[in-house]
């Protein structure tokens, strides 16, 4: 990526709580991109073919209707913000983030990192509801999915949507930027790299997927906020794709490959600033590449195992009634890899008491097991949807896929 660095001082600061080598002043060089809007791209063929390949795989992932298409696309989402998360090194067992979703959906306290992971989803889920509008895609819309992302953090509240004031960086030490691996634009360079950016969001001249590499890559680059940049940076991947009507319906989980080789993820960040732009076009579609057919596998592994719930269903009598709840609420767990009553009831729009029939139904014929020993704030976790998800999340493709 074309740019700039500007050599700085960073000023002597006998004031902090820091050994003494590191209150002097010292020098170091912050890195200033051209603008996006600006860049001269040319592409090999042999970029331009795995860039092609690539949004193939993605219209093929968005090309499936399943019944349960809202469900099905939710967990793809899900997917998509846990890995992103997990970059960052928030991880937490997919069982504990489940329990945690439902703790908090009947308004119970849960721990700090699955709270953060849970707020990721939000903001991923709040990106592609703006990235579905008409009307174009705005400094304000990068703010508020970063709001989204960081108001539950125990420490992101202050920070919320605010683009950054000071310097910042990545590596190094903790008090000042000097031998840090990388340092983002000055403070004051930020706004007008931020405008362009979203600029660079509402045009429709590069291919999709060489849009979302570069706007990512970029965002990456002018790291506008004091944390959460990554995660941030991440749903606009998605917010592209989704404006571009290239996923639709079906987000590949691009993190969950980008996070399987971290280093190399990293190391492809810093070639695009490394002025080779190509390389990192490559490497992300063919990462694109792999989640959408990893996607699409595992879509089909899901309704496999709607169809085996049915046959559970069907294979106690009495047999429910073809309009009964249960069948509904089936098509509708894959979203909920714990499922509560409320739940069911905000799921399904039927009445308390029937979805209380349909729970106990599915309890009975083994479709739902028990998460809870208690009566009070009941859960259900559906059977063998947490271990997809975790080989899912894994990025193991599924045996009859391979």
């Amino acid at each position: 990526m074309p740019g700039r660095i500007e050599p700085r001082t960073w000023r002597h600061n006998p004031t902090i709580n820091a050994p003494a080598k590191y209150r002097r002043a010292c020098r170091y060089e912050a890195f200033i991109p051209d603008k996006l809007t600006q860049l001269p791209l040319q592409l090999e063929a042999t970029v331009a073919g795995v860039v092609s390949e690539a949004e193939a795989a993605i219209r093929s992932l968005n090309s499936e209707a399943y019944p349960a298409l809202r469900p099905l696309a939710r967990l793809l989402l899900r997917t998509e913000s846990i890995a992103s998360s997990k970059i960052e090194g928030l991880q937490t067992g997919l069982r504990e983030l489940a329990g945690a979703e439902a703790k908090l959906k009947s308004g119970a306290k849960v721990g700090p990192t699955a709270r953060e992971v849970l707020a990721n989803i939000e903001a991923m889920e709040l990106a592609l509801q703006e990235a579905s509008t008409d009307r174009p895609f705005t400094v304000a819309d990068i703010k508020a999915i970063h709001h989204r992302l960081m108001e539950k953090s125990p420490n992101g509240a202050s920070i919320a949507g605010k683009i950054r004031t000071d310097q910042n960086w990545i590596g190094g030490n903790d008090y000042n930027p000097c031998g840090a691996d990388f340092v983002p634009p000055p403070p004051e360079e930020v706004p007008s790299l931020l405008d362009d950016l979203s600029t660079a969001i509402n045009d429709d001249v590069l291919p999709p997927l060489v849009q979302a590499a570069l706007v990512h890559a970029q965002f990456e680059t002018i790291h506008p906020f004091a944390d959460g940049n990554g995660r941030t940076g991440r749903a606009l991947i998605h917010v592209i794709l989704r404006r571009r009507d290239l996923a639709p319906s079906y987000v590949p989980p691009i993190s969950v490959i980008l996070g399987a080789k971290r280093d190399r993820y990293i190391a492809g960040l810093t070639a695009f600033r490394g002025d080779r732009v190509a390389n990192w076009v490559e490497q992300f579609s063919g990462a694109a590449r792999n989640a959408a057919k990893l996607g699409e596998a595992y879509l089909k592994q899901v309704h496999k195992l709607i169809v085996t719930w049915r046959a559970a269903l069907e294979s106690r009598p009495p047999i429910p009634r073809s309009d009964a709840v249960a069948w509904t609420l089936i098509e509708r767990l894959p979203a909920y890899p714990f499922i509560t009553a409320p739940l069911a009831i905000a799921a399904t729009d039927r009445s308390p008491p029937q979805v209380y029939e349909a729970l106990d139904q599915l309890e009975q014929t083994g479709v739902l097991t028990p998460a809870s020993r208690f009566q009070r704030n009941r859960s259900w976790e559906p059977k063998g949807l947490i271990e997809l998800l975790e080989s899912l999340e894994a990025g193991e493709m599924p045996e009859s896929d391979r």
